[in-house]
């Protein structure tokens, strides 16, 4: 069976991402940009999940396209403890990359399900 990427790469990060929020809350005690995060990370997570289980295309479409708004929320959440100090720059461009990796991936897959609706 072949590996679902989107799948598997918006877990990973969603991961990442609550490792981040704990090292957010525990060490830095900086509860709500993080809480932010967690939140807006688990919903890409849930509507790639979500879309296995589609109703039609349209659904399909519609529900990564949630999972797209929510990756763009991500990174803005993302840019805010960074630059307010509380997330360092390393830390913040490997996790940036992910994020962006994700946007792409998700932008594509949109595209591409929107083309085959066009041309059937």
């Amino acid at each position: 069976m072949k590996e679902n990427i989107i799948k598997s790469k918006s877990f990973a990060f969603a991961l990442n991402i609550v490792k981040l929020y704990q090292y957010l809350t525990d060490a830095k005690k900086e509860y709500i940009l993080s809480k932010q995060l967690l939140r807006s990370v688990t919903t890409i997570g849930t509507m790639v999940r979500e879309v296995e289980h589609a109703e039609s295309k349209a659904d399909f479409i519609h529900k990564l396209s949630i999972g797209l708004k929510e990756a763009n929320e991500t990174e803005y959440w993302l840019e805010l403890p960074q630059q307010s100090g509380f997330l360092d720059e390393n830390n913040f461009e490997s996790i940036k990359v992910e994020i962006k990796e994700l946007l792409r991936l998700l932008i594509s897959i949109i595209k591409s399900s929107k083309k085959m609706i066009i041309d059937n």
